[in-house]
């Protein structure tokens, strides 16, 4: 079966291919999107489970600081944090319990081992779209990202 564009080693993020030196020589990502960040912590939203809170309070003060979380990007933050609730207390379930627990004829597997795995999906996608996963960040291309942040874009061509 023939390789994809996403088969192989995840590409190294430009911001660290900056920092240490391109070595290899290879394209940097010029379009990389910008966006603008957050410069206060967000509270989490009062819906959330305390675990999920927990979550937030250490994340988004990081995030925040990073300059990687945008207003655009609170709901990836929500369902990332939720996720990890979940797997939290379904890890809590399973130690507790087992893996398998009685079931009507013989052992079933324990259903909190399926919740741990959706949330552990869950919180692997939504951390690779808040940048948690650094290397998915450099596989991002919008086409003139790097042309709409320059200010003097107007300028070109008006010569007198």
């Amino acid at each position: 079966m023939p390789g994809t564009s996403r088969s192989g080693r995840k590409p190294k993020p430009t911001q660290l291919k900056v920092i240490q030196g391109n070595a290899g020589k290879r394209k940097i990502n010029q379009d990389e999107p910008l966006a603008d960040t957050l410069s206060q912590v967000p509270p989490p939203p009062t819906w959330m489970p305390e675990l999920a809170k927990e979550a937030w309070k250490k994340l988004a003060p990081w995030l925040v600081s990073a300059k990687i979380l945008a207003a655009s990007d609170l709901h990836n933050l929500e369902v990332f944090c939720c996720a990890y609730s979940r797997w939290r207390e379904a890890e809590k379930n399973i130690a507790k319990n087992g893996v398998t627990v009685p079931g009507m004829n013989n052992d079933i597997k324990n259903p909190a081992c399926t919740a741990a795995n959706e949330a552990t999906k869950q919180m692997s996608t939504y951390g690779a779209a808040l940048g948690l996963d650094p290397a998915t960040r450099s596989r991002l291309a919008v086409p003139g990202a790097k042309d709409a942040a320059n200010p003097f874009r107007d300028l070109v061509g008006k010569q007198r």
